[in-house]
């Protein structure tokens, strides 16, 4: 075959869309370094790609199905394993005092002092205040003024 037309491959598939995907990810797999089933002749590798579909020596549903695949875009999401729950949780649940998921206490719950300094807060002992904030009361707030 010296010259390939649309025509020459029509015939193994015959969506003129569809042959053109397929012949530009057959020729991207050449470019990748796949073996060509026809001679070269001096053709570049979108030519080579259309006399293969035409010639029948390379499968169009091989191509369709490695076309999908190579415009698929699915980002496998990393699932937490039990363990990982586990210590994100608190090894005593919820119940004991720990943050949920989204860093929350229940009603009436304080976090204790492992949790807390867990997320870096620094906790009152022995009555000596290690920095950060106190509470006040609106007599010192008036003071100030």
């Amino acid at each position: 075959m010296a010259r390939v037309t649309v025509e020459d491959c029509i015939v193994q598939i015959p969506n003129r869309f569809d042959l053109v995907m397929a012949a530009a990810q057959r020729a991207r797999d050449i470019s990748a370094g796949s073996a060509i089933t026809v001679d070269r002749d001096n053709d570049k590798d979108p030519v080579v790609s259309l006399r293969e579909i035409a010639d029948q020596t390379v499968n169009a549903a091989v191509l369709q199905e490695s076309l999908i695949k190579g415009l698929q875009k699915h980002v496998e999401v990393d699932e937490p394993e039990d363990d990982d729950l586990e210590r994100l949780i608190g090894s005593e649940g919820l119940g004991g005092g720990a943050a949920g998921l989204d860093g929350r206490l229940a009603d009436g719950e304080t976090l204790g002092e492992d949790a807390a300094s867990g997320l870096g807060m620094d906790v009152e002992q022995d009555g000596e205040k290690s920095g950060g904030f106190e509470d006040v009361d609106d007599s010192m707030l008036s003071d100030e003024d």
